[in-house]
C-alpha cells in the first residue's frame, strides 16, 4: 500500500498567508504588534541563511535611521523573552543602526511552525544563496514527505527549478562555498555536477584564477569527464595475462588436469570423488602454495 503522506494541515499554505499578513500589517486580532527591546530577541534557531551582505545591511540601517521601520519583524513570546520568526535583516540592520527597540508582530506558534516559516520567508523572498534555497527545499520535502511536483505547486516554483536547485547538493563542499561566496555563478556550478570531486576543484581554482565564462568551463568540464574515463577502457585492454604455470604444475602433480586461457583457470571434474580429493589435497598440502 502507498505510503501516506503527512497531512499538512495548517500548513505551508497558511503560513504564506500569515507571513504576508505580518509584512502588510494586516495581522488578525489575536496577533499582538508592539515595540519590543532588541536585546530580548533570540535568533530562529532554524534559520537557514547564514550569509548576510554586510553593505546591503548598512545601506538598510540608513533607510530604517531616516524612515523607521516600515514592515515588522515576526517574533514569538518565550519564557525569557522572544524568539525571531521572519526579519533577520531588518533586525540586523536596527541593531547596525544603534536602535534599543524594534516594532515586532508577536504570534503564538511551536517549533515544527517556526522552522516552517523561517524556511518560507527566505525562499518566497528570495534571499537565500543557492545552496541555502537547496537545503531549504529539502528541510521542506523530508519534513512534509513531499514530493518535487507537490512542493512546486505549494512554493509557486516550478518543478524544473526545485530539482536542478536541489541538484547542487551534490557538488563537492569547497565547490559549495565557492557558489556562496560567490566566486563561481550557479551557472558554472550546473557545469560541474557529475564532474568528480577532486577535478570540481581544480575546475573552480581555474575559474577563479582565469574569469572563465561557463561555456569555457563547460569545454574544460568536458576534457575532465573524458580523461577519467579513459584509464578504465585502457585498463581493461592492456591488463597483463597472469602466469599459471607454476600452479598449472602442483595440479598436474595431483593427477587433475587444469586449463588455462587467458586469466582464467579451470579443472574439469568427471564425479565427487575427485572434488573430495582436490579437497583433501588442499588441505594437507597448504605449503604448495606458500612456497
Amino acid at each position: 500500500m502507498a505510503k501516506k503522506k503527512n497531512a499538512l494541515g495548517r500548513g505551508l499554505s497558511e503560513l504564506f498567508g500569515e507571513i504576508t499578513q505580518s509584512y502588510e500589517n494586516e495581522i488578525p486580532t489575536e496577533h499582538e504588534t508592539s515595540s519590543i527591546p532588541i536585546v530580548e530577541i533570540r535568533p530562529n534557531p532554524y534559520q537557514p541563511r547564514k550569509h548576510f551582505n554586510e553593505v546591503s545591511l548598512k545601506e538598510l540601517a540608513h533607510s530604517i535611521r531616516e524612515h523607521g521601520l516600515l514592515q515588522p519583524i515576526v517574533v514569538t513570546r518565550e519564557m525569557d523573552g522572544y524568539i525571531l520568526v521572519a526579519g533577520e535583516r531588518r533586525l540586523r540592520a536596527s541593531k547596525i543602526a544603534d536602535l534599543t527597540h524594534i516594532k515586532a508582530t508577536i504570534l503564538a506558534v511551536d517549533n515544527t511552525k517556526l522552522h516552517e516559516m523561517a524556511l518560507i520567508e527566505n525562499i518566497q523572498r528570495e534571499e537565500l544563496n543557492p545552496i541555502e534555497l537547496a537545503k531549504s527545499y529539502q528541510m521542506l520535502l523530508d519534513d512534509h514527505n513531499l514530493t518535487h511536483d507537490e512542493l512546486s505547486q505549494r512554493l509557486q516554483k516550478s518543478r524544473a527549478q526545485i530539482t536542478n536547485t536541489l541538484r547542487l547538493l551534490a557538488l563537492d563542499e569547497e565547490v559549495q562555498e565557492a557558489l556562496v561566496d560567490g566566486r563561481i555563478t550557479q551557472g558554472h556550478a550546473k557545469v560541474l555536477l557529475g564532474v568528480d570531486a577532486v577535478d570540481q576543484r581544480k575546475i573552480v581554482a581555474s575559474i577563479v584564477g582565469q574569469k572563465l565564462s561557463v561555456r569555457d568551463v563547460e569545454e574544460l568540464a568536458k576534457g575532465y569527464k573524458k580523461s577519467n574515463q579513459l584509464p578504465k577502457k585502457e585498463a581493461v585492454k592492456t591488463q597483463k595475462n597472469l602466469e599459471f604455470s607454476q600452479l598449472l604444475k602442483h595440479f598436474e602433480a595431483l593427477n587433475f588436469s587444469p586449463k588455462a586461457h587467458k586469466n582464467v583457470l579451470s579443472i574439469e571434474f568427471h564425479d565427487q570423488d575427485e572434488i573430495d580429493a582436490l579437497v583433501e589435497s588442499l588441505t594437507f598440502n597448504k605449503d604448495l602454495f606458500n612456497r
